[in-house]
């Protein structure tokens, strides 16, 4: 079921000020830095999350002309300590009190939603993939969501995940045509 205040397909994505775990103070702005998608994921010390994060660098370069960006409720300086600037072809925005998932509606789920069977099937890859539990931050509950917006800042996809790994990859995005 679809919120009524969900981003759609052409609206225009709200701009905002960001930090990262190296820098502070930058603009979100596709109008200036290009054509971009924008994934919102957990915290870094969630094991899915670390599972998605590989997967999206290990398919940035399918992602063509977009600028890849990352959404995760963390302390930059957690972030900071667990890895360095270069180990990402893509931007980590630290959201630690959420405000970027609440500008772009992406709310927390149910406790059924974060103990959905699939997402506790991923939970076992990524464990398996060497990806274990970190601190915990943000909310333990919190959904995913994907954005692709043009340079003129409409929105061409958008995507809100039903349970804890429900989140396109960039694969599967040009797949279906959407890079």
């Amino acid at each position: 079921m679809k919120n009524q205040n969900h981003l759609l397909k052409g609206n225009n994505a709200p701009i905002f000020i960001y930090n990262t775990p190296w820098e502070r103070e930058l603009e979100f702005d596709p109008t200036k830095t290009g054509a971009s998608i924008l994934f919102f994921l957990r915290y870094i010390g969630c094991p899915v999350c670390q599972f998605e994060l590989a997967k999206i660098k290990r398919d940035i370069a399918l992602a063509d002309d977009y600028k890849v960006y990352v959404v995760l409720q963390s302390d930059p300086k957690i972030v900071a300590s667990k890895t360095e600037p270069n180990d990402w072809p893509l931007t980590i925005v630290c959201d630690k009190n959420s405000e970027l998932f609440r500008l772009y509606n992406v709310l927390p789920g149910s406790i059924l939603d974060y103990l959905n069977p699939k997402g506790l099937v991923t939970a076992i890859k990524a464990l398996f993939h060497g990806h274990f539990h970190g601190k915990f931050e943000g909310n333990e509950t919190q959904l995913p969501a994907i954005f692709v917006i043009s340079r003129d800042k409409k929105i061409e996809y958008a995507y809100y995940g039903k349970a804890i790994n429900d989140v396109p990859s960039i694969e599967s995005l040009k797949k279906m045509g959407i890079l």
